[in-house]
């Protein structure tokens, strides 16, 4: 595990840039936990504008997945708060689909997945500090990510 207190925004860019350095050749897939303005899309804006997605980045809560191609990689941004359990189970295919290969999934709102999301990932979870900064977790579940975690580290 590892974990970041992340004061200002420059603090949050330094930390995606970081964060995509370590993911853009292999790719990822990532579940990200956190209240509402917490700073889950902030941090997959900042992680695009780090791989040079050219499309503007937004939140994806209306469209359930948003698609980036301008990058080396491809970016995919899904936001599961607006499913329900039934719709959960719609996409969950999909969701497997978008953890193979060299891709990067961002899956907001993940615990609304009720463990149906791939055993291989990242995990971050996002929360307030009382000083109103950010406090940053990230986890691997696997093993396959655990250098990622490490590479946070150093």
């Amino acid at each position: 595990m590892y974990k970041c207190k992340c004061i200002t925004l420059d603090d949050t860019k330094k930390l995606a840039y970081k964060f995509a350095n370590l993911v853009k050749n292999d790719g990822c897939f990532v579940n990200l936990f956190g209240e509402i303005g917490a700073g889950k899309t902030a941090f997959v804006k900042l992680v695009a504008e780090a791989l040079g997605i050219k499309e503007k980045v937004t939140s994806p809560s209306f469209v359930i997945l948003n698609e980036y191609h301008s990058a080396s990689i491809p970016v995919y941004h899904f936001d599961l708060y607006r499913l329900e359990h039934a719709g959960i189970k719609t996409i969950t295919d999909e969701l497997r689909e978008y953890s193979e290969g060299k891709k990067i999934t961002f899956v907001e709102w993940a615990e609304f997945s009720q463990g149906e999301l791939p055993f291989e990932r990242i995990e971050i979870n996002v929360t307030y500090a009382d000083d109103d900064s950010r406090i940053y977790e990230f986890k691997s579940v696997g093993e396959k990510n655990k250098k990622i975690i490490e590479g946070l580290k150093n």
